[in-house]
């Protein structure tokens, strides 16, 4: 867009960035690949879409990627994507190799996660949480491989009212032994798509003297199940019009020992695990991807917009917010890269996942601000995919465990 020229609104602007700003070291040729064609069907497929999907009240913070693209746009729409994903082998990209998934390594899956997390249009894959890889038997064909082929979707139930940053410690949900299977008894809170989901995967207190270590199972629970009610229409929250998240009650809801996931006692650990990567360490490319289309838009924003006679870009209070999200955008992705290569070597990155997310949260907050901050009143308009990006990126700071608590963990390490 010519600089000089009147400034023009549009959504799509900023998305051709220069190379040198899209890695921080060089990536493995197998991961660019991938990574590059991301970026190819984000720009031609996705971005397009975005003017349709910001301001359609059917889509809402924690909706799984095909459900929320089916509650805005026709099915011809959804299904075309849909092939894309199967095609291109996304639809997989999260899905180990030995259930017939990519096997592309954590570093992979995080480059490319970067590329959709650009556009508030979501792109359809196999979403399915780690932990679900601990299905044995029938559980395998009743829960798991629905959820990787998209037949059916589930959600973490782990926070309640008055046990979100100490689980372990004051969950109050129980299971107790009857017969040849358990009663769950207890309310959670604030559960991502439990209205929308098929099953849920439940933490309940099955040893209360031993409690997150190994006192705490973790069960497979049909959302049918007639002793689990979920309220409706959910918590309302400034995420969006739709709710999203749910208050759920277990009234002697009654499951068979089939439904316990993992082993008795372990299920704190599985919580833990699924933590770690979903709501940790993904959340670096989760907020990477917006982060750098706030720049980008930004960048080109201010070139065009003319005050007092030259662009903003020409001043320096401008330019100093730009170089403060450039910086924090080349310093997480650093970050993510170096963690998610750990990772892949298979070391312990329980903390490093918590510094993720911290820096993800906090930096990607900021980023935000200074966008909406750069493009003045039009930060506000709903046109524009910031103020959606923001709020997304600010719940962060709260959701999957709050800022407070990852320098908690962190600080545990550290001090050993």
């Amino acid at each position: 867009m010519n600089q000089n020229s009147n400034v023009k609104v549009s959504p799509s602007y900023g998305i051709d960035r220069p190379e040198e700003i899209a890695a921080s070291f060089q990536l493995p040729a197998e991961v660019v690949e991938f990574r590059d064609l991301a970026r190819k069907i984000v720009r031609e497929e996705l971005l397009p879409l975005e003017q349709e999907f910001l301001p359609h009240p059917g889509h809402a913070y924690g909706l799984k990627e095909v459900l929320s693209l089916k509650a805005v746009f026709p099915a011809a729409v959804v299904d075309r994507l849909i092939k894309i994903s199967r095609d291109t082998g996304f639809w997989y990209l999260l899905v180990p190799e030995s259930h017939g998934g990519s096997g592309l390594s954590m570093l992979a899956r995080a480059a490319v996660l970067e590329e959709f997390m650009y556009t508030a249009v979501p792109f359809p894959f196999a979403n399915v949480p780690n932990i679900l890889y601990h299905c044995t038997g029938t559980q395998a064909e009743k829960y798991l491989k629905p959820v990787i082929e998209g037949e059916k979707t589930t959600s973490f139930a782990q926070t309640e009212p008055n046990a979100g940053s100490d689980p372990g410690g004051m969950m109050q949900t129980r299971a107790v032994r009857d017969g040849t299977g358990w009663i769950l008894n207890g309310t959670k809170m604030w559960i991502s798509m439990a209205a929308e989901s098929d099953f849920l995967l439940v933490q309940a207190v099955t040893d209360s003297a031993k409690r997150q270590r190994g006192g705490i199972t973790m069960f497979l629970v049909d959302r049918n199940n007639p002793g689990l009610k979920i309220e409706e229409p959910g918590i309302r929250t400034w995420l969006g019009p739709r709710p999203a998240q749910y208050i759920v009650h277990f009234d002697d809801c009654r499951v068979g020992d089939d439904s316990v996931l993992g082993e008795v006692g372990k299920g704190f650990t599985l919580g833990q695990t699924w933590l770690t990567i979903h709501d940790r360490l993904m959340r670096g490319p989760y907020a990477l991807g917006k982060m750098q289309r706030a720049l980008d838009m930004s960048v080109e924003y201010a070139k065009q917009r003319v005050t007092f006679g030259k662009p903003i870009s020409e001043r320096q209070a401008i330019q100093w917010k730009l170089v403060d999200m450039y910086v924090d955008i080349k310093a997480l992705r650093a970050l993510v890269y170096e963690i998610a290569s750990r990772a892949d070597r298979g070391e312990d990155v329980r903390a490093e996942a918590a510094m993720v997310k911290l820096c993800a949260s906090d930096w990607g907050t900021r980023t935000l601000d200074h966008a909406i901050q750069v493009h003045g009143a039009m930060g506000e308009s709903l046109e524009l995919p910031l103020t959606l990006f923001y709020r997304y990126v600010r719940h962060t700071q709260i959701g999957g465990g709050t800022s407070e608590i990852q320098r908690h963990l962190i600080a545990r390490k550290l001090l050993a």
